[in-house]
This record gives C-alpha cells, structure tokens and sequence, in this order.
C-alpha cells in the first residue's frame, strides 16, 4: 500500500532542511539543488504537480555575513533572512531554468494562513502556478516574522501548506533515515518503515531539535506528519542525501519512513479550524462527553463541560480536551470563555436561566468541531 499511495501521488509537498542545503563549510550547496531541481522537473514532465518548501535563507544569510554559529537576536536573524533569501532563490531559479522549470517564491507567515480571506488568496496563488507548470518554492518570511506570527519551524509549514491544498502526499527530506527506534546521534538505531498511527510510543522516538542550521528535529517532523495523516494524506520521512531519493520514491522504491493516512479526508474549512488558528483557550471536558464526540459523533454541550482555561470570544477556536489533558479536537465555541463558566455543567434547558438568554444549546456545533 505505502509503495502505491506513494507512486500514484499527483500533487506533493516536498520539504528541505538547511542541513541538505548546507555545505560542510555552511556556504550552500550549489550541486545539492543542482541535483534537487534534477529530480523534481523529471518529476514535473511526468505529470506531478510539486510545490517545494525550503529553508536555508537564515543559514545562507549568516553563511554570506561571515557568521558562524546562529545568532539569537531576532534582528539579526532577520538581516540574515533578508541577505540569504534572495541569494538562494537565484541558485533555485538557475538550477530550474535549465531543466525548462520557471520557479515563483511565496513568502509566507502564520497571519497569511490564519485569517480565511488571507487563507484563500494563498491557496489560489499556489494552484494556478502549479496548473500554469510553474514550481512554487515556499519559505516562512523571515524577514517580518515575530514570535506571534511564526509557524515555528519549515516542518510545521511544510505540513500546513499540504493541507492548504490538499496535496497527496508530503515528502520530508532530512538528514537521517527516517523515523529510527533511538536517536542516531545517541546510538544504532532501526529504521521504522512504517507507521499506522501516531500514539505515545511513536511520539516517544523523537527527540530533540537539530543542528545550529536549522530549527526542527524529528519532534516537529513528527509533528508536522500528524497534520498531514489526520487530514486523510500520506507522508514520508527520508534521507535526504540519498542518491536520486525522490526519483526513487516515485518509481516504488520503499525508502525513509512511510505514514500511513488517517481515515477519512476534511474539508478545506475543517482543516482551518484545526490547523490554521492557534486555540485561543482550553475547554475540558468530562469522559461522557468525550465518549459522545468520539464514538456517537454529537456536538459539545455544556453539561459535558468541566473546566474552561483562557479568555476567549464566541467565534474563537478553542482546544477540546480530557480530565487527563489529552487534546482530542478543536472547534469554534458558541460562548466566550466568561459565559461557559457560567453555565459549564448545566442542562440546556438551564442556559437561559443563568445567562438571561440561550442563542445556542451547543457549546460547539459538530459542524464547528473537528477531531484530532
């Protein structure tokens, strides 16, 4: 099955670490993209739609400033943003034309994806440039980004960006094998060479983050693959190094670590409610309303809930979770978080009698809610 889903994949996200594009010396490894863009416009002629998501324009930045070890300041992570990216979408560009590829570059931050016209109009952009030919190559705008608006790492926008446009598959290329049963760098490890589903035992291999180029480890890959299966698409964790590693993937070769999809596709406003806006507040909920969302597919009512954490507004999306503080959905709430302390515990028929009126009998409509 891994081998089919991942040959038969039309549209693919493929995302690059600075570690790849990095050479021992910290310049950027012009043979590396050289053979990257190989790959994909092969890819491309065959009839795959590919959108590329690159980091490297921090670590290009500081390479061309004579910078050694990455910075902490914000600004000067900016000013070396601002020097490396244009500096490396030359060499993508370069590299691509001479395989017949135009390439365009989307600067994006977390703003872009969370408000839903923004959401939109990034959506619109990236599929009439894959249906014009023409390769999208994504990075986070480093340049403007705070710690407000940054998506955290090119992982967590890789896997967004999948679900932006419901791409196929998700290809993460790293510089270990895959997912491993111990971390590499701490000793021999098996590859894992797939995975089912994402529980505790998985999400127990990962470890720690990466090098001083870069800014996610195997805990933000992992992170950035549960988006994807629990959106319904597939996804791959591989060495990047690897000789023609997408080639092969393509052809059917089982390499790197295989995700398997989760059950069931969301639709495009399911996925901005679960992904796209950070939970304004926590709503806590009790193990019979827990059952009621999981296994009967109800709406939250307020008698389920047991605990509301944050300030939040009616319309806000919210983080659904255990007594045992275990996330098992988000949603948008039909009551600030001042209201559902009121009526928190109570029967519907009871909502009028504390607040003075009822305009929902749900907490979160099913229609609103989304589970993880």
């Amino acid at each position: 099955m891994s081998v089919k889903l991942v040959a038969s994949a039309r549209r693919i996200v493929i995302k690059v670490g600075s570690n790849l594009l990095s050479a021992e010396d910290g310049q950027i490894s012009e043979q590396y993209i050289a053979d990257l863009a190989a790959q994909i416009a092969s890819a491309m002629r065959a009839g795959r739609e590919i959108i590329l998501v690159t980091s490297g324009a921090i670590s290009t930045g500081l390479a061309r400033m004579g910078i050694s070890r990455r910075p902490k300041s914000l600004p000067h992570l900016q000013a070396a943003a601002a020097v490396g990216q244009s500096h490396l979408m030359h060499l993508y560009a370069s590299q691509f034309r001479a395989h017949g590829v135009e390439v365009a570059q989307i600067l994006l931050t977390s703003d872009d994806l969370k408000a839903r016209h923004r959401h939109l109009n990034a959506r619109n952009t990236i599929i009439t440039l894959i249906e014009k030919g023409i390769l999208p190559i994504i990075n986070e705008n480093d340049t403007v980004s705070t710690d407000e608006i940054k998506f955290g790492d090119n992982d967590t926008l890789s896997a967004l960006v999948s679900n932006l446009i419901k791409a196929d598959l998700l290809i993460i290329l790293t510089d270990i094998e895959g997912l491993m049963t111990m971390d590499p760098r701490k000793g021999q490890g098996r590859l894992i060479p797939e995975v089912s589903v994402i529980g505790p035992e998985i999400e127990a291999l990962a470890r720690g983050a990466g090098s001083e180029r870069g800014t996610g480890g195997m805990v933000s890959k992992l992170r950035a693959v549960k988006i994807v299966v629990s959106s319904g698409e597939a996804a791959v964790i591989a060495q990047g190094r690897e000789r023609e590693i997408l080639t092969r993937l393509f052809a059917g070769e089982k390499i790197g670590t295989f995700f398997r999809p989760g059950t069931g596709k969301l639709g495009g406003r399911k996925r901005w409610i679960a992904f796209f806006v950070k939970p304004k507040g926590k709503v806590v909920i009790d193990d019979g309303a827990v059952a009621a969302l999981l296994q009967k597919g109800r709406s939250l009512l307020p008698a389920g809930v047991r605990d509301v954490c944050g300030e939040f507004k009616s319309g806000d999306t919210v983080s659904i979770v255990t007594l045992a503080s275990r996330e098992i959905g988000r949603g948008l709430t039909n009551y600030s978080s001042a209201e559902l302390r009121k009526i928190k515990g109570l029967k519907t028929s009871e909502i009028k009698g504390v607040l003075g009126y009822k305009d929902y009998d749900e907490a979160i409509h099913r229609d609103n809610l989304v589970l993880l």
